[in-house]
């Protein structure tokens, strides 16, 4: 079975983690956030993407985040596929964690689906950053129907792990990191450093 692993990672915060500490350059409480990549299926405006919209909130380490249910969404006949309200989860507690970090990827993600969503409907998630252990953030959030105070779809908790820019140029696609503007060059030189 080679690399799997015999115990889960924990996205349970240990009893002597750290409150989070905004970051100085994370933008203000009531600013919307920006798209951290715009091929994103979550926050990119391209075609069968979520389209979600974020906006920080007042604590400043959390944030608000909508989207719009489509039919290209749905799994179940006019309800919203369970992948897609993992990737609304994913997208929102990521948007999260750029309050306290610049760049972290996802060690795991754990959501439980309390309601069908309709097509048509509006999902708003709350997402905040929980606690943070080193290289390690814990966020949590949930998703509702009807508005902020709404039903609850959803809920998740996630543990994202802070990485540096080299994670992005020895994993990802050139095409897309020279659209980013990386140059071959550099491109090269992290993977060959791998």
């Amino acid at each position: 079975m080679g690399n799997v692993l015999a115990v889960p990672i924990s996205i349970d915060p240990p009893a002597d983690a750290a409150a989070p500490q905004r970051n100085p350059k994370a933008p203000p409480p009531g600013e919307r956030t920006t798209s951290h990549f715009e091929g994103c299926r979550g926050c990119g405006d391209v075609p069968g993407s979520l389209r979600i919209r974020s906006w920080v909130a007042d604590d400043g380490i959390s944030v608000v985040s909508r989207f719009d249910v489509l039919d290209e969404h749905q799994g179940a006949p006019g309800l919203l596929h369970g992948g897609m309200l993992m990737t609304a989860f994913d997208d929102s507690l990521g948007t999260a964690y750029t309050q306290v970090t610049r760049s972290a990827v996802t060690a795991r993600l754990e959501t439980d689906f309390r309601r069908p969503v309709p097509v048509g409907t509006t999902v708003w998630l709350r997402s905040r950053v929980d606690a943070v252990v080193g290289r390690k953030i814990y966020v949590s959030g949930d998703a509702r129907l009807g508005g902020l105070d709404g039903e609850v779809a959803g809920t998740a908790r996630a543990l994202f792990l802070k990485v540096g820019v080299e994670h992005f140029l020895r994993h990802g696609r050139p095409e897309d990191l020279e659209a980013l503007g990386a140059s071959r060059e550099v491109i090269e030189a992290a993977r060959a450093a791998r």
